[in-house]
């Protein structure tokens, strides 16, 4: 098996310093694209991000991916129909924003509550996100976007998107070209334990459109960069290149080094000692 994906990391952790600096640093980290953020630009005008995905198109790094709204008014599975449709209004603004950048997936939290599935009902939920897609996909589909749904952790045990089995519903009730997922290891590695988290990968890897790697303890989701946690990681870079998964991979953590202000090396050691599991792993498959 080959691998068949470049490497990209998410932009928050940069966040405050100037655009050239970020470039280099991506560049020197041997990164094809970075993962942007409603939170990093929610202060940047049009203008301001034009200039931004200018910039760095012209430096060789893309704006592949792009992370939706999250806070707790963007949810796009509310039983409060006044929230619900804000979030939907909030979350095609920014579909329209990170297209613009040049971002052609957008990861979406399909809620950004904790209540549980259990008590409100797996399909009181598919039924509120079924409205939210009705607005939604078509807007995708006019930007050519894909809207990459993002496994999330348990919150109080049960929450909506924690269980693979969750995904399969989604799966049944919404087929749609523009309509993908997003697997996140460590949210996976909280929710089911080591021993069930490689459940998320198998339902979702038909439809997985983007990746977002992080590692913990299985505790909290400490976002600890691949290696430095109990992620089973030979089974996620073997899918992908079984799956011949072709955008870059988002590496969705600093460093493993001092913070806050990270260097350019750590970053790039970062993604060698990535790369170095990940070539490991598919030679040994």
């Amino acid at each position: 098996m080959k691998k068949t994906w470049s490497w990209s990391v998410f932009i928050s952790p940069f966040m405050g310093q100037p655009m050239e600096t970020i470039l280099e640093t991506c560049r020197y980290a041997g990164l094809s694209a970075v993962d942007g953020t409603y939170r990093f630009f929610q202060s940047h005008s049009d203008s301001e991000m034009d200039e931004f995905a200018e910039v760095f198109r012209n430096g060789g790094i893309r704006i592949e991916t792009f992370h939706l709204p999250f806070t707790s008014a963007d949810d796009v599975t509310s039983f409060y129909e006044t929230v619900r449709r804000g979030a939907v209004d909030r979350i095609r603004t920014w579909m329209e924003k990170a297209s613009r950048m040049g971002a052609s997936v957008g990861i979406l939290h399909p809620t950004t509550v904790g209540y549980n599935v259990d008590v409100e009902g797996l399909d009181a939920y598919l039924k509120q996100l079924g409205k939210s897609l009705d607005t939604l996909l078509p807007a995708a589909e006019k930007l050519d976007f894909t809207i990459a749904i993002e496994n999330m952790l348990p919150a109080q045990g049960g929450r909506f998107a924690s269980r693979p089995e969750h995904f399969t519903a989604i799966i049944e009730n919404f087929a749609h070209p523009n309509l993908g997922f997003c697997l996140d290891t460590g949210h996976a590695l909280v929710a089911a334990g080591p021993g069930k988290a490689g459940e998320f990968l198998e339902t979702m890897a038909p439809r997985l459109v983007a990746f977002h790697l992080a590692d913990n303890a299985g505790d909290r989701d400490s976002h600890l960069a691949p290696g430095h946690g109990l992620v089973d990681w030979d089974p996620v870079f073997r899918k992908a290149a079984e799956i011949q998964f072709s955008r870059p991979v988002c590496i969705e953590t600093p460093p493993f080094a001092a913070g806050p202000d990270y260097t350019p090396h750590a970053w790039k050691q970062m993604i060698i000692d990535t790369n170095a599991m990940a070539e490991n792993a598919l030679q040994s498959s």
